[in-house]
């Protein structure tokens, strides 16, 4: 059967942006309902027992600020649904009340701890609510949008778990300056392997809050545009690809070396070593010793293929025989500073201490060492990676209040019935700042009412009523 009815002019808009089940829900609530509140939560990882919030002020101005539907919106957005279900399912009038009473901006008020908070799991992170009690089936409408905010949550706080496990092995190791170092030690290389342009400009944005080197440049503007900086976020350095070297042969590989040290010299340059033979490649380096002692600035080796662990190890022991090393106060080797290595294959959070662990085994220090990382970084996750979820905890239905909740009993591999880690959290909540850490309290507890509440309204009524910069909130992630 064609469904097409004319749908094909048709534009996407705020009314369609949604999973299509739910252009079919308002009718399904409780007659009489007049007001839904919803939460987001973080219900287990094996990342990190906590999230970095960031992000939510991205989609709020991208997609939710100002207004945001119209009579064309509705218009266009009555023919799609119709053609897509076959069938007359769309509401426009709730739509048509929102243009014509709200101007097109949304009746919600979105609750958010500050970006940058480190926040426990299993706690309460953003609240969604109506304002308008004829609009209470937009509080769930715009959970498709909204729940996207677990990608850039999951790449902060992946980030920062990889930073706080070099800032382990640096001070285990000797390093003298542990957060001035840490901040370069993890490049992002993951520009190509994401799927979009806007992935790439969330993602590395999200990734620039633990560390300072770039290549997914797509970062640096959308932190420019949404989160109020004209500062430079990310930085790079000039460095060379295969097909730069590769036509020289194995013969004029060194020519590739003497050319980059040249029309690089000063600063940071990597050279991308393995095209060949990577040991081969760093006896080339040998016989360019004195052009890379004499320059003012640092030659960057970088290996990319073999196992990762053992090729850097080598690769150090055999720079360390040919430039020479010092020995820190600890004990550990450290490179002439004229020299590093950057491991730009295999990266990710795993691989890296087993990179950092081989190193210490043999007595060098983790500041040899900087990171690129690629595929792993910024697109190597998906919503249950920290099994993100907005779900309702409570409802309004004329003068009743209902506390709702999520609470299947399932039946685990042995038969057994058991209680789901999907169980959601019931009533209006809070999240309680407790020493260090943070508490989600219901309102069913007695003392809810005499708690401050960490959650801040951030948007209201079709406005940002919080604009937070790009600097405050890194400040607060590397703090």
């Amino acid at each position: 059967m064609s469904r097409s009815n004319g749908w094909s002019e048709v534009g996407m808009s705020l009314a369609t942006a949604t999973d299509s089940y739910k252009a079919t829900h308002a009718p399904q609530y409780p007659d009489g309902t007049t007001k839904v509140v919803s939460y987001l939560e973080a219900r287990g990882s094996e990342v990190a027992d906590y999230t970095v919030f960031f992000g939510l002020q991205y989609y709020l101005k991208r997609y939710l600020t100002g207004v945001v539907l119209t009579r064309e919106d509705v218009d266009n957005a009555e023919i799609f649904w119709n053609a897509h279900f076959g069938a007359n399912y769309f509401r426009r009038d709730l739509f048509d009340y929102i243009v014509e009473v709200h101007g097109g901006k949304l009746p919600l008020k979105i609750k958010a701890v500050a970006e940058g908070t480190k926040v426990p799991l299993h706690n309460v992170l953003m609240t969604i609510e109506n304002t308008d009690p004829k609009c209470y089936w937009l509080t769930n409408f715009v959970e498709t949008l909204l729940l996207k905010v677990w990608n850039p949550i999951t790449i902060a706080t992946n980030s920062h778990a990889i930073r706080q496990i070099l800032k382990e092995y640096l001070s285990e190791t000797g390093c003298s300056d542990v957060d001035g170092t840490v901040s370069w030690m993890l490049h992002d290389f993951g520009f190509r392997g994401v799927s979009s342009e806007e992935t790439a400009g969330i993602s590395a944005m999200a990734h620039l809050l633990s560390f300072m080197g770039t290549d997914t440049v797509a970062g640096v503007f959308f932190g420019r545009k949404y989160y109020n900086t004209t500062d430079m976020l990310g930085f790079s350095v000039a460095a060379g690809e295969h097909s730069c070297v590769t036509p020289y042969g194995r013969n004029g590989e060194i020519e590739y070396f003497r050319k980059m040290l040249t029309i690089y010299p000063t600063g940071i340059v990597s050279v991308i070593s393995d095209s060949f033979h990577i040991l081969e490649a760093i006896d080339k380096f040998a016989e360019l010793k004195e052009l890379i002692m004499n320059r003012e600035g640092r030659l960057v080796i970088r290996p990319d293929s073999g196992d990762p662990a053992m090729t850097d190890l080598k690769v150090i022991e055999k720079l360390g025989e040919i430039f020479g090393y010092e020995v820190n106060d600890k004990g550990y080797k450290v490179l002439d500073t004229h020299v590093r290595v950057i491991q730009g294959d295999g990266v990710n959070r795993k691989s890296i201490p087993e990179i950092l662990q081989l190193l210490k085994e043999h007595g060098w220090a983790a500041e040899n060492m900087v990171f690129g990382c690629g595929g792993k970084l910024l697109q190597d996750f998906n919503r249950d990676t920290f099994n993100f979820a907005i779900k309702c905890c409570r409802v309004e239905i004329g003068d009743e209040v209902r506390y709702v909740e999520k609470s299947p009993t399932e039946i685990n591999a042995a038969g057994e019935l058991t209680t789901s880690f999907k169980k959601s959290k019931k009533g209006l909540l809070k999240l309680v700042k407790t020493g260090d850490s943070f508490l989600t309290v219901s309102e069913l507890e007695d003392n809810y009412s005499s708690l401050e509440d960490e959650l801040i309204t951030v948007f209201e009524n079709g406005e940002l009523t919080v604009d937070q910069s790009f600097h405050d909130i890194r400040v607060k992630v590397v703090r």
